[in-house]
């Protein structure tokens, strides 16, 4: 048995968050550790985790009907940790009096999917929930727990709170260790309803990937109007008409047995794959940089053989995020990725790809309106993180939709959506840009399949009796110039309003910092800020046309403008926004700590195609937070 103080070092290591709880799994402590074994503190914790998500369970079951065991679902991506961690989770469970349905592996989406199909979906207080075993983007090494009910999500962020609270009390008991140790202990003697559980697995996974099936035809089709063509039809017929082919670069994730395959090609489009078997990860798993670059000449190669091929994703290991290659037809651009001929791969920037699913979904909405206006429902919103680019702002303000933002953090974003959806607004996009994807309503988490099929609707929902998706995008933007019948993803592309922003995972965007207290490091950089204000003030108005300034700070859902006090802020988002002389917002730079690694953040935003403004901002940026730190 351990003692507290290993328990204690291992706890001190774990970022517990709204997000996710994650650390270094591997038994060896590497980050990029392909070993499948957990240490016995890191079994204890995941023990422990299951003890309090049941008596979460039990407590949000209280009143309807405390005879009801809870039922957890739990699944992993295809980290080499998973299956040792999900046999810790297990016999804890089932010992505190929970049934408990195992898919081995399995997509984020597909078991929050598979968690919304279950009776009482939908109620907060319904005795379901599960437990998804995955550190999402982080290196192989890690691993971590999501938690959620029936509403297709992770917890809320009031909910999580609560979870983390009572997971620290749980630790804190003297009797912590030998209470799940004995349940480890007996669950060895016992092997029957372990045993079974694991025998069921092919049926939960059957069942969980019927759901997410169905579900995404859902999200991805959305409603039709009586007697109205449906956009499944009207897809159906563009992709005859002009064929699409989409590639992927699996990457061994959990998306190597989840639906894609299936849904793509049933949706009407070619699809060809590689690193499709579960656990082949070859490169690094956040789909960044140099990880898209197998995807690219894998796109390249099939492209050759066939031109419809158009399109290539990379999903992360847990398969909620999916970033994109294209193939791009303007040749001469600067933006044009290398590659072993042509040069005309290109990979999509985050921000580039979040705009481009705003601009398609905004576009499906007006076009199920049916009308010449191609108006959108009243009161129209898109819930973004308060790093996503104004691009966004852009296009919302195009189709007359609102733009509201929420601190970093899934949890943050769909909650922001919830009560937006409570006070009367239409909101079928959000996410976070600065990320990359997409969550699309009634969907709760990102996924690539709504990614790529966002942008096929746009390419393929094309004008034929009324006008399909791109011409409503060039209508409401006024740009009905860069329409033409024969239109590629890359006349779209061009369209979208111009920004050069700070890619989130880029080297310069991340700084180590000694501060513990942010709130008071944004003081600090309050004061700086003041400073250098004045003392650049002429030089930003007449170099880049900043004829002012407002702080912005993002808590949770909360945005609070005209910040005077900095440090207001805490440990939440920070943004500088930078006007021009009519007051129009044309730039910011922002700054926040990470609640899933050990990093602080930084970007700059800026309308127009100079990086050169971009940079300035950035390295001012680091050099007063910097200054802020000593």
């Amino acid at each position: 048995m351990i003692c507290a103080d290993e328990l204690n070092s291992a706890l001190d290591k774990m970022i517990l968050s709204a997000s996710g709880w994650r650390a270094v799994f591997a038994a060896d402590g590497g980050e990029e550790s392909s070993s499948c074994d957990i240490s016995a503190a890191n079994r204890i914790i995941c023990g422990a985790a299951a003890f309090v998500f049941a008596d979460f369970l039990k407590l949000k079951s209280c009143g309807q009907n405390p005879q009801n065991k809870p039922l957890v679902l739990l699944g992993a991506d295809t980290r080499p940790t998973g299956k040792s961690i999900a046999e810790a989770i297990m016999p804890v469970l089932i010992a505190q009096g929970c049934d408990v349905q195992y898919a081995g592996i399995i997509a984020a989406p597909e078991i929050m999917a598979w968690a919304r199909n279950r009776p009482g979906a939908g109620n907060q207080t319904a005795d379901t929930g599960f437990i998804y075993i995955s550190a999402s983007h982080n290196p192989i090494g890690h691993n971590g727990l999501k938690f959620g009910l029936t509403d297709g999500g992770v917890l809320p962020a009031k909910d999580a709170v609560e979870l983390i609270a009572n997971f620290r009390a749980f630790l804190g008991n003297n009797d912590c260790i030998c209470k799940i140790d004995s349940i480890f202990s007996a669950a060895n003697r016992d092997t029957g309803l372990y045993s079974s559980l694991l025998n069921n697995t092919e049926n939960s996974k059957k069942a969980a990937f019927k759901a997410y099936y169905d579900f995404c035809g859902e999200t991805v089709y959305g409603g039709q109007q009586k007697g109205e063509p449906s956009v499944a039809a009207a897809l159906k017929d563009g992709l005859e008409k002009m064929p699409l082919g989409v590639v992927c670069d699996f990457n061994g994730s959990a998306r190597t047995v989840s639906i894609d395959r299936e849904f793509l090609s049933a949706a009407g489009l070619k699809f060809e794959c590689i690193n499709d078997k579960p656990g082949q990860i070859v490169h690094r798993i956040v789909p960044e940089g140099e990880s898209l670059l197998p995807c690219a000449g894998l796109l390249e190669e099939v492209h050759n053989r066939n031109a419809s091929f158009m399109l290539g994703y990379v999903p992360d290991c847990d398969g909620d995020r999916g970033n994109l290659v294209i193939w791009d037809t303007q040749t001469g651009s600067s933006r044009h990725m290398e590659s072993d001929s042509s040069g005309k791969t290109r990979v999509l920037e985050a921000q580039e790809v979040f705009a481009l699913a705003c601009a398609a979904e905004l576009s499906h909405l007006a076009w199920m309106e049916n009308s010449d206006s191609a108006s959108l429902p009243r009161k129209t919103a898109v819930a973004v993180n308060d790093p996503t680019s104004m691009r966004i702002d852009r296009i919302a303000q195009a189709f007359g939709a609102s733009v509201f933002r929420a601190e970093v953090g899934e949890a943050n974003v769909v909650s922001l959506a919830r009560r937006l959806r409570t006070e009367g607004y239409t909101v079928r996009i959000l996410g976070e840009g600065s990320a990359g994807g997409n969550i699309t309503h009634p969907s709760a988490v990102r996924d690539p399949i709504n990614t790529v099929m966002a942008i096929v609707k746009l390419l393929s929902i094309r004008s034929s009796g009324r006008p399909g998706l791109f011409e409503i995008w060039c209508r409401r933007s006024g740009q009905m110039d860069k329409y033409r019948g024969n239109f590629t993803l890359a006349d779209i592309i061009s369209s979208l309003p111009q920004f050069v922003t700070t890619p989130a995972y880029n080297k310069d965007a991340v700084l180590r910092i000694n501060a513990k207290d942010h709130a008071i490091l944004k003081d600090r950089y309050g004061e700086i800020f003041l400073r250098e204000w004045e003392k650049r003030k002429n030089e930003l108005k007449s170099n880049f046309g900043f004829f002012g300034w407002e702080a912005v700070a993002y808590n949770g859902l909360e945005e609070k403008r005209n910040l005077v006090r900095f440090e207001e802020a805490g440990r939440g988002g920070l943004k500088i926004i930078f006007f021009d002389s009519k007051r129009n917002e044309t730039a910011y730079i922002w700054m926040r700590g990470s609640a899933t690694e050990p990093v602080f953040r930084i970007m700059a935003d800026v309308q127009g195609s100079d990086n050169r403004i971009e940079r300035y901002l950035l390295d001012w940026q680091r050099d007063m937070i910097m200054e802020s730190d000593q």
